[in-house]
């Protein structure tokens, strides 16, 4: 069964999208307990692959045409889809259809020809992906604002004509992100560090440029990361809790609104609110001379906040939305953000509903019937298969114990986007040395940890990392390594994953966590757990 849905995949080309029968809604209220077992069919050999239902609700729905160029004056509508890797990407604009000339995250803002959507594409889950980068590359000889040396190169020193000196954006989607050293708090007052940080490797060149670098006259750390979504944003900045569990202090307040912040709006954090959000865009990626409008920081957010992406299509099992299933991006738009997953409200319930016997849909076909069964697997595997969480700071150093057995939902714990509903800066090795894959075009620091300071938890006074995280924004030796956890939903649309680009695959994720927890996954688990991860 599984090597018939892989197969079905593999040879499927990646922009390739069948039409089939149009989808209808159920609600569901199954718990997975009890559920496979009602979920019949194996895929027999040389089975095909099952129709793509175009998603067709509301008014406004588009098939997507391609990259959005700034200043472009396209109508944004209500609905769009796109092709990707495994189905179809859906992105919902609940305020839409809204047109875009004058519309400030269409528009070039600043200095270097870009705006909000030149990394933020609609058929990329609203990221970007290599493919959609190497493709601008390949039509604009290198010329598109994308590249912009400011951050689409490795460093702005560098002959921006030559695509080496983008590498890291080609092969990686990778943004240089420029953190002043030592860390400033949101007042700009400089944060004494509890660390001291040298340049170890530098195959950029930019963390010890004299203008750049570490040592110039303006003190910056270079690190690469890739573009996270501009959508589902009500869930990014929900507030699970009004303390910190990971710390137990209380969640910092908005001095604007009196509201307390989520803290998982940036891989580190530094960003408390969507408006500090944009205006840090504005400033560094689109180089907005000045103070940027607040008229167009308040159109931006807003139209952010209308956006919701979710897969709504499977190549090989059908529709997201048939049969009671409640994928896409509608669902998102309706639900309620910041909910923990619990009995009454268990982590995704959406496709509870396929657990039915065959009543609820007798023509599916034998491929679409065995897709879904490995999904509801995945699921399964997911949400109660425990494994030992070791040496994971801000999971083990809480009172949880090191190691602590538990499942992939332990994190992943907000329900309809597998985000943290407390704020979700942890370490699990993505990027500090021994746990980090190899990652020889990255620099490596050495943080060297001040005795009157607790080291980090699990690595020592002295690490060794690719990128500090959550530490750039603290100066705690505890957050070396932190990475604020991402939202799952709409993964196929946005290769590659972790905030370093460093899996080029959702199975390469599901590999990485096997390896670094050795939870043991059998080769149909993990096929169980990507082909699941693939349908958000």
């Amino acid at each position: 069964m599984d090597q018939t849905i892989m197969s079905a995949r593999t040879f499927a080309g990646p922009h390739q999208r069948r039409r089939g029968s149009r989808h209808h809604r159920r609600c569901a209220a199954l718990s997975i307990a009890g559920a496979l077992a009602a979920v019949s069919g194996m895929a027999p050999a040389g089975a095909g692959s099952a129709a793509v239902a175009p998603y067709h609700g509301g008014t406004a729905h588009s098939t997507g045409t391609g990259y959005w160029t700034p200043n472009s004056a396209r109508t944004f509508p209500r609905l769009v889809e796109y092709p990707d890797a495994t189905g179809t990407i859906a992105v919902l604009n609940a305020d839409g259809p809204t047109a875009t000339r004058g519309n400030p995250f269409f528009t070039a803002l600043g200095t270097n020809g870009r705006a909000c959507v030149t990394c933020h594409q609609p058929d990329d889950g609203m990221s970007v992906s290599v493919a959609t980068i190497r493709a601008r590359w390949r039509a604009t000889g290198g010329r598109d604002p994308l590249f912009a040396a400011i951050d689409g190169s490795n460093c702005p020193s560098l002959p921006q004509n030559l695509r080496k000196s983008h590498s890291l954006l080609l092969h990686h989607g990778l943004f240089r992100i420029a953190r002043p050293w030592p860390p400033r708090d949101p007042d700009g007052r400089v944060i004494t560090p509890q660390f001291t940080i040298q340049v170890v490797r530098d195959p950029t060149g930019c963390n010890l440029d004299p203008k750049y670098g570490l040592y110039s006259r303006h003190p910056m750390i270079s690190v690469f990361r890739r573009p996270r979504p501009a959508a589902n944003l009500k869930y990014v900045t929900a507030v699970g809790f009004t303390f910190d569990p990971k710390d137990g202090l209380p969640l910092p307040i908005d001095p604007e609104t009196g509201l307390r912040m989520s803290g998982n709006i940036l891989a580190d954090a530094r960003a408390g609110t969507l408006k500090a959000q944009v205006l840090d865009a504005m400033r560094t990626h689109l180089q907005v001379r000045g103070n940027p409008n607040p008229a167009d920081v308040a159109k931006v957010i807003a139209f952010e906040s209308s956006l919701y992406t979710a897969q709504i299509a499977d190549r090989v099992g059908g529709s997201l939305t048939a049969d009671g299933a409640t994928g896409g991006p509608e669902a998102l738009a309706t639900g309620k953000p910041g909910e923990l997953n619990s009995p009454q409200h268990p982590q995704w319930s959406e496709f509870f509903a396929w657990a039915r016997k065959n009543r609820a849909r007798p023509s599916a076909t034998p491929a679409e019937r065995a897709f879904r069964a490995s999904v509801l697997r995945g699921i399964e595997l997911f949400t109660k298969k425990t494994f030992l969480v070791r040496d994971s700071a801000g999971l083990n150093s809480m009172n949880f114990g090191n190691p602590v057995r538990n499942t992939c939902n332990f994190c992943h714990n907000m329900n309809r986007t597998g985000m943290d509903v407390a704020p979700g800066q942890v370490d699990i090795g993505t990027t500090n040395e021994p746990r980090a894959d190899p990652q020889p075009g990255l620099p490596l620091f050495k943080l060297t940890c001040a005795p009157q300071f607790p080291p980090q938890p699990f690595l020592g006074r002295v690490v060794y990392t690719h990128d500090p995280g959550y530490a750039l924004t603290t100066g705690k030796c505890a957050d070396i390594g932190k990475i604020t956890i991402q939202s799952l939903r709409g993964l196929a649309a946005r290769p590659p994953y972790f905030s370093n680009g460093s899996a080029p695959t959702i199975r390469a994720v599901v590999d990485f966590y096997n390896r670094r927890y050795r939870i043991g996954l059998t080769e149909r688990e993990k096929r169980d757990l990507t082909n699941f991860l693939s349908v958000l």
